[in-house]
């Protein structure tokens, strides 16, 4: 069975067969979603519903199909504007009433919306399982055609409902309309691919809602079981595709990783000490990526003002050198809780123009804090539990230190000699 990826272009065309994979060198979307012996899945309106089924726990809505089309904006078919942005999840669509003095709730692509929020929108998990998936595409210009080709957007909900009033333009008449905030889920799980044998699945009639489940994304069987609290969680976000899961910054279980990170949580159960040990990862975690580094000084307790450390790096030779200020903030915290983004928040107001930060932490990053730092373009390097037992397990092997606990008491005892308190700028100029 055919996965649509999102931003993939499929040829829409007359006359409609699923016969064919590919018409003029683009995948047919009549193939791709094809169901044999069933009606072929349509975009030819707004909103395309595909018709009900009797399944076995009762009457069941398969998929309600969504297309934009931007080349008819301002016509009297479209006179409005839908707003896609599936790199961040949002969709503002529409609805499909354009009559003056028309309920807009008996349009017919409306009703069926005003039905699905029913479900979208309930607190009722038993009910959530009964819910229509939407499916986004939006029509795009190919070959010099406005007409005939459509690109994949994603499937999602609906999140919210507005009653509005919009304004055609071409007619020069106010109408009453539905405006749709839809919510794009995230496919990272699928690797960025819908498997459309889970919308045949829901279109069998001789299959159950719970067979059907077993087919959808991971982010459509999260939101089934925690409902709306988990939206943004589910959400998609080309953010986070850069984005490290918390897997990805724990040590393997029962690993020399873990045991090393242990050790560490547990050397520094004062925790106010962990500066020097960060301040020396952070040095060697640049050194060993290329990186020319100098290690400045600890700031005393009660004068880091939001830094725990300073370093400088070095970019360039001679008299074209430039001298950039680290400024480092250290937190020795429990491997399994997610690191505060508000010490990550106060280590960003501390850079000055031109610093660069370095956060160094034995726990793990939230998905929330890694993607406002990317899409925020923060210049902040995030070191978080693994790679500190990573870095640490590599300085004992190269310097030849007989343990962990070895390496870690010889950076103790150095603790007191680098605490200056010195103004970070006097970096520019050793």
């Amino acid at each position: 069975m055919s996965k649509l990826r999102i931003g993939e272009v499929f040829r829409y065309a007359r006359p409609y067969s699923a016969e064919s994979a590919v018409i003029d060198e683009y995948p047919n979307h009549f193939f791709a979603t094809n169901f044999p012996g069933h009606a072929l899945a349509q975009l030819d309106s707004g909103i395309n519903p595909i018709g009900y089924i009797r399944a076995p726990e009762g009457q069941r809505r398969p998929a309600i199909l969504i297309r934009s089309s931007p080349h008819k904006i301002g016509s009297h078919e479209t006179p409005w504007q839908d707003t896609f942005d599936p790199d961040n999840g949002h969709i503002r669509y529409y609805g499909d009433n354009k009559e003056p003095g028309k309920d807009p709730a008996e349009a017919s692509g409306n009703k069926a919306l005003l039905e699905a929020f029913k479900f979208h929108s309930t607190l009722d998990s038993q009910l959530r399982n009964q819910a229509v998936p939407l499916l986004f595409y939006r029509a795009v210009n190919r070959n010099e055609k406005a007409k005939g080709y459509v690109e994949f957007n994603g499937f999602g909900i609906i999140q919210n409902v507005e009653l509005i009033t919009q304004y055609d333009r071409a007619k020069e008449r106010a109408f009453p309309n539905y405006a749709f905030d839809f919510v794009i889920f995230d496919m990272r799980k699928e690797h960025e691919e819908f498997d459309w044998s889970w919308i045949n699945e829901r279109r069998n009639p001789e299959k159950t809602i719970e067979n059907s489940l077993k087919k959808a994304p991971q982010s459509w069987k999260n939101w089934i079981k925690d409902g709306p609290k988990s939206l943004e969680r589910n959400r998609r976000y080309v953010s986070k595709l850069l984005v490290a899961t918390t897997a990805e910054q724990q040590p393997v279980p029962n690993s020399t990783e873990e045991a090393t990170l242990k050790k560490i949580y547990e050397f520094y159960e004062k925790k106010s000490r962990f500066e020097a040990l960060a301040s020396v990862i952070t040095a060697r975690y640049i050194k060993d990526s290329g990186g020319v580094y100098k290690e400045g000084w600890i700031t005393p307790g009660s004068w880091d003002h939001g830094a725990d450390f300073y370093g400088r790096l070095d970019v360039g030779f001679g008299f074209g050198k430039v001298k950039v200020i680290l400024l480092g903030q250290a937190k020795c915290e429990s491997p399994y809780s997610p690191t505060g983004g508000n010490h990550i928040a106060r280590t960003v107001a501390r850079l000055k123009r031109g610093w660069v930060g370095a956060y160094v932490t034995t726990s793990y990053f939230s998905e929330s804090v890694q993607r406002e730092i990317i899409e925020d373009s923060y210049p902040i390097l995030l070191i978080n539990g693994k790679k500190v037992a990573e870095i640490t397990l590599k300085i004992v092997h190269d310097d030849g230190y007989p343990s962990v606990e070895s390496f870690l008491a010889d950076v103790d005892t150095q603790y007191e000699n680098k605490i200056k308190n010195r103004r970070p700028e006097e970096l520019l100029i050793e």
